[in-house]
């Protein structure tokens, strides 16, 4: 398939907000796509070229999209960087250099889907010595065969920043449209088992019968329950029917635990990879009697008192890829299981939650560093209270309220269980913009613009400033933020600079607005920064801020 068909289809998607359009589009596209470019449209209608659940990162920064430019266009790299200060995009600088190359192009070729994709991939497996010439060449080669719109979508696509506004659920329900007449069940389902839209839509296009041959199996993640929060235990109880089960809802992190013989993996809420970084988690998932197994847990920090820690002060053993011995000693864990998706070939998805905690019983060791989630199970809202005490007492940030009956749904908020919590419902928000600082700030970036997701674009819905520390022994710090951001700048003006929004920040605040100042049409007062949210990539929605403001203005 040539890749200008894509590039076209991209500036389509761009042109819209509407979510309907914008599955008429793909839906266009993918009737055109033939069943090998399948794997490869999808990825790279997400703007990505390795699964979700897949550890490599494209990882280019702008100065070398900037000289590959200049490599394949002529056009001087001080012309191309002042272009990128005028326009704020430089796949839109690609776009207006390509239409006046001063080079010749003996060698370039017509693109196709499969060569881009191809290219894009390879620059994850160059290293050593050469390896940013190298890098360079791989770059400068598609964009040398690119007509203007290609180049566009080409850098846009290097730099993890495709701006078309694809969400998961339009691109699922276009697969839906184009290969099972719109009917989207069984493509969530297919999704719900491997997160892999690629997977799916070659399944797809070959009928329901080879989407129902998809099993869940361990060592492909897949994307974990999400619990709304109730008003309080008489919501929740209601809600959810009694008797039900109550559980801790722990300050740590989540991980899905996937056994598979005698491997162990384990991967977080956004499906990254962080079995080298718990050496402590695996050797205790060794003792999970079972060959093969999907589990749902929470690890969690531990004093020597046997009280939890605050998530914050383990998060560093996230991203830590060094010294993980030391650290391991230092920061202590424990695990404690919450859920079972898949047992020895067995899918438990289906069953109800009580049942799938039996058979998670079955299965855990129950030793001090690992066993299942502190349950109560009561019809009682005295009871639930005194056990929601019990947990802050703790260091617990409240409890989890479950419905006994309920399937494990991937990814959804809705009938399974509530949680409840001391503080108002915080947001995780993406980081889009910051400031840099004055005064004894001034090498610090210290004012940051944060941003919801609707449906696959950012909304900004606010400032933040505070929360912050001086020193980086403190917690997460001015310094340690900037660190974060440099490397996802991609424009520059004044004291002022854009960024990937790849950092997410959880925040608290006092109440949320109705403000006409931020393109989200909502800002929050009062915010403050709680924490940095290393074990997450999904964003805030839209719509859940929209829910938030509606129960708000009920209270």
């Amino acid at each position: 398939m040539k890749y200008l068909a894509l590039a076209q289809t991209y500036e389509q998607l761009a042109a819209t907000n509407r979510r309907l359009e914008k599955t008429d589009i793909l839906t266009t596209l993918l009737n055109e796509t033939p069943s090998e470019d399948l794997p490869q449209i999808t990825l790279l209608i997400q703007g990505k070229v390795f699964p979700a659940h897949d550890d490599r990162k494209i990882g280019i920064a702008a100065k070398l999209v900037q000289k590959a430019l200049n490599l394949a266009t002529g056009t001087p790299t001080e012309k191309i960087i002042q272009l990128h200060k005028k326009l704020g995009d430089l796949g839109d600088v690609a776009k207006e250099v390509t239409k006046t190359k001063q080079q010749a192009t003996l060698f370039s070729q017509e693109l196709t889907v499969k060569k881009v994709f191809e290219n894009i991939q390879k620059l994850t497996t160059i290293e050593g010595a050469g390896s940013v010439d190298t890098k360079l060449k791989t770059i400068a080669e598609l964009l040398t065969s690119a007509k203007p719109l290609e180049a566009k979508f080409i850098a846009r696509t290097l730099l993890e920043d495709l701006r078309v506004g694809v969400g998961d659920g339009t691109l699922r329900d276009a697969i839906a449209n184009t290969f099972l007449e719109g009917n989207v069940e069984p493509i969530q389902r297919a999704l719900d088992l491997t997160n892999d839209f690629g997977q799916v839509a070659i399944a797809a296009k070959k009928g329901i019968k080879e989407l129902e041959k998809i099993k869940l199996t361990a060592q492909t993640p897949i994307k974990l329950m999400l619990f709304q929060k109730a008003k309080g235990f008489d919501d929740a109880l209601e809600t959810v029917g009694v008797p039900c089960a109550i559980e801790y809802k722990y300050d740590g992190f989540r991980v899905q635990i996937h056994k598979k013989e005698n491997e162990i993996n384990l991967y977080t809420r956004g499906l990254e990879e962080v079995t080298k970084q718990f050496p402590d988690v695996v050797q205790a998932a060794q003792s999970i009697k079972a060959k093969n197994a999907i589990i749902d847990a929470e690890i969690i920090g531990i004093k020597s008192d046997g009280n939890y820690l605050p998530f914050q002060q383990i998060s560093q053993r996230i991203r830590r890829k060094h010294d993980i011995e030391e650290l391991v000693k230092k920061l202590p864990v424990v695990i404690r299981a919450f859920d079972i998706m898949e047992v020895d070939g067995q899918n438990l998805l289906q069953i109800p939650f009580k049942e799938r905690r039996s058979h998670l019983e079955k299965i855990l060791p129950k030793t001090k560093s690992f066993h299942p989630a502190e349950q109560l199970l009561t019809s009682s809202p005295k009871e639930a209270a005194q056990f929601y005490q019990q947990a802050l007492v703790k260091g617990n940030e409240g409890v989890m309220v479950k419905k006994l009956d309920a399937p494990y749904k991937p990814g959804s908020r809705v009938g399974s269980g509530l949680k409840i919590k001391p503080t108002m419902e915080t947001l995780d928000l993406a980081i889009v913009k910051a400031e840099w600082g004055e005064g004894k700030r001034s090498q610090w970036l210290s004012s940051f613009t944060l941003a919801c997701e609707d449906n696959g674009d950012f909304k900004e819905i606010g400032k933040v400033g505070t929360g912050f520390k001086e020193k980086d022994e403190e917690g997460l710090s001015f310094n340690q933020l900037t660190k974060l951001l440099k490397p996802l700048i991609t424009k520059e003006t004044g004291k002022t600079v854009q960024v990937k929004p790849k950092i997410i920040l959880e925040i608290e605040y006092e109440e949320i607005q109705s403000s006409p100042s931020y393109e989200s049409g909502f800002a929050l007062r009062f915010p403050r920064v709680i924490r940095l949210r290393e074990d997450k990539d999904e964003v805030s929605t839209l719509e859940l801020v929209e829910q938030l403001y509606d129960e708000q203005k009920k209270s």
